[in-house]
């Protein structure tokens, strides 16, 4: 049977753990109250990551957070790996699973990257079928995250905003929404960020996530972002986190370093930042 219970990720804010940071954490988390892994490092049977996650969710609400199942992908989802995350969420029983509406593999083949999808009624139905499966297989209700994109798809038929509304219609999923990724791709594409916003399901709002870009330029010299989490939260991407608030409600808000992984104090940083405009948004 499908848990429909609320999340139990306080809203407050959560960073991604990196195994460097263990003893930091347990020593003195700071403002973090909670905590995100991906679910792909912490399949395996048994060793020091798995050890280290055991003891951090003594203490700390986990959120697991998937890259690998392929959601928006052509064909079937791979049985194998949906079991291994069914395993993975039975032992660890985290407050909320997470993934990416993307997709990563081609007959057979598995592409690291997330690549987007069309937004056409085709592309709905099948994404809500895989979004169903995983439901049905893990008996939670799963949140989905909206991309970073780089560009239109011709074949589109609705905007992301109403596609994702009608997948949370559809499964009852809930949403992941990615500050970052609104403005990464309203950048790359020259929409509105701000509008997106306003048009986005917030009731449907489980988890916010932050993170920093990489700033480039096309051929023309026209500004294209890289969502590459390697650097601190940009004043943009803040600013759209406040009016995300101002639409939402607290959230419980991460903050995702992924690459180039700072020291523990400057991820802190990070998260005392978004607590205080959490803070400050609730007043």
């Amino acid at each position: 049977m499908l848990d429909t219970t609320r999340f139990a990720l306080p809203p407050r804010p959560g960073v991604g753990f990196k195994t460097q940071h263990f003893a930091a954490i347990m020593a003195d988390p700071g403002p973090v109250a909670w905590l995100e892994i991906h679910a792909e490092n912490y399949m395996g049977a048994g060793g020091r990551p798995l050890a280290q996650v055991c003891a951090l969710a003594e203490r700390f609400p986990i959120s697991v957070h998937g890259v690998g199942l392929s959601i928006g992908g052509e064909g079937p989802l791979d049985a194998d790996h949906l079991a291994r995350l069914k395993h993975l969420l039975g032992w660890l029983d985290p407050a909320s699973f997470s993934e990416h509406l993307a997709w990563s593999t081609h007959e057979g083949a598995y592409l690291n990257d997330l690549l987007p999808l069309p937004y056409t009624a085709r592309t709905l139905s099948r994404v809500a079928a895989h979004i169903d499966q995983v439901q049905d297989t893990l008996g939670r209700r799963m949140l989905l995250e909206n991309p970073a994109t780089y560009l239109d798809f011709a074949e589109t038929e609705m905007p992301e905003t109403e596609f994702l509304a009608e997948l949370v219609r559809l499964t009852g999923c809930l949403l992941l929404l990615d500050v970052n990724n609104v403005h990464v791709a309203c950048t790359n594409r020259g929409a509105d960020a701000a509008a997106y916003l306003d048009a986005f399901p917030m009731a449907a709002v489980a988890e916010i996530h932050l993170a920093g870009h990489d700033t480039q330029a096309d051929d023309h010299g026209t500004p294209l972002l890289i969502d590459s989490h390697g650097a601190e939260v940009a004043d943009p991407v803040w600013a759209l986190f406040r009016h995300a608030l101002s639409l939402a409600g607290p959230v419980p808000t991460l903050i995702e370093w992924d690459t180039d992984v700072p020291d523990w104090p400057l991820l802190a940083a990070e998260a005392a930042r978004a607590g205080a405009v959490m803070t400050g948004a609730a007043a």
